[in-house]
C-alpha cells in the first residue's frame, strides 16, 4: 500500500505499543491514521517475554486481550534460588480476587507483534515498512502541522505524532524529549540491557516438560529459564519453513 501524503495521526513504530495504539484508534472508530516502522516484518529482535495482568486488562478494553492469551502460556508461579537452595516461589494465582488475569502471560515480543499486527490487518490496516524517520519540522504552510521525512526521501504531513519507536526514539530525540529515570537512573546512558545475553534453546535429554520458569542466582548474575508456548513453535515454522518438535526455552 502506498504511503499517503498526509494523515491526522502518524504512529511511528509498530512494536506492541504502536500496534496497541492503532488498534485502540480502530476500536474507537477513528481511521485517519498511518502506522510506520523502520524494519521489515520479522526483523525485530527483542528480549521482552512476559505480558502482565494490567496490560492484558488494557488490551481487553479494545478487544485484543484474548488474542494474546490464546497464544501464550499462563505462568502462575516462579521458582528462584541458587544452585542448591530454593529461596522464593511467588504465586501469581493469588491475584484471582483482583484481576481476571491472575498470571503472567509468557509470549515472546516478536510473536506478540505478529498477533497484534494480524489483528490490525483484519480491520484493513497495513503497517507501512520499512519507513525510518530521519527528520521532523513544522509545516511551512500551517504551523499546527508537521512534516515527517523518511530515510528514502519520502515525507508525510501530520497533525499528531505518536512516538512509539522505542527507548532510543528518533521522534523524541528530535523533539528534545529526554528519557531519564526521574529517581536518578541513567536513562539513555544505561548499559544494563547490553549486559544481557539470551538464547532460545531445546533440551535433548531428560524429561523437562514440567520445567517451569526458574531463576538461579549467583553473587554477580542471574540465570533465567522460561518455557515458551507451543504456539511459538508453530509461528517459527510458518515464518522459517522449519519445524521444531521439542519445547523451546528462553534462557
Amino acid at each position: 500500500m502506498e504511503l499517503p501524503q498526509s494523515t491526522s495521526v502518524l504512529i511511528v513504530g509498530a512494536g506492541p505499543t504502536g500496534l496497541a495504539v492503532a488498534l485502540s484508534l480502530v476500536h474507537h472508530g477513528f481511521r485517519d491514521f498511518v502506522i510506520v516502522d523502520a524494519l521489515l516484518k520479522g526483523e525485530n529482535n527483542s528480549r521482552a517475554l512476559v505480558v502482565h495482568a494490567a496490560t492484558l486488562e488494557a488490551l481487553d478494553t479494545i478487544g485484543c486481550g484474548e488474542d494474546l492469551v490464546s497464544k501464550g502460556t499462563k505462568l502462575t508461579s516462579v521458582r528462584i534460588g541458587n544452585r542448591s537452595t530454593a529461596l522464593m516461589g511467588p504465586r501469581l494465582d493469588y491475584l484471582k480476587p483482583y484481576t481476571c488475569h491472575p498470571y503472567a502471560l509468557v509470549v515472546p515480543q516478536t510473536f506478540t507483534e505478529h498477533i497484534l499486527e494480524q489483528k490490525l490487518a483484519s480491520f484493513g490496516v497495513t503497517v507501512h515498512r520499512p519507513f525510518r524517520v530521519i527528520g521532523m519540522k513544522p509545516n511551512a504552510s500551517d504551523s499546527k502541522l508537521a512534516d515527517i521525512t523518511f530515510e528514502d526521501g519520502r515525507s508525510i504531513i501530520t497533525k499528531y505524532i505518536i512516538a512509539a519507536d522505542g527507548a532510543h526514539s528518533t521522534i523524541r530525540s528530535i523533539a528534545g524529549i529526554g528519557f531519564k529515570d526521574p529517581k536518578g537512573g541513567l536513562g539513555d546512558n544505561s548499559t544494563t540491557l547490553a549486559q544481557l545475553a539470551q538464547a532460545d534453546v531445546t533440551f535433548d535429554a531428560g524429561n523437562v516438560d514440567e520445567f517451569g520458569f526458574r531463576g538461579v542466582m549467583s553473587p554477580n548474575s542471574i540465570f533465567l529459564c522460561v518455557p515458551l508456548p507451543s504456539t511459538f513453535n508453530e509461528y517459527l515454522a510458518s515464518e522459517t519453513g522449519k519445524s521444531i518438535e521439542r519445547k523451546i526455552y528462553r534462557i
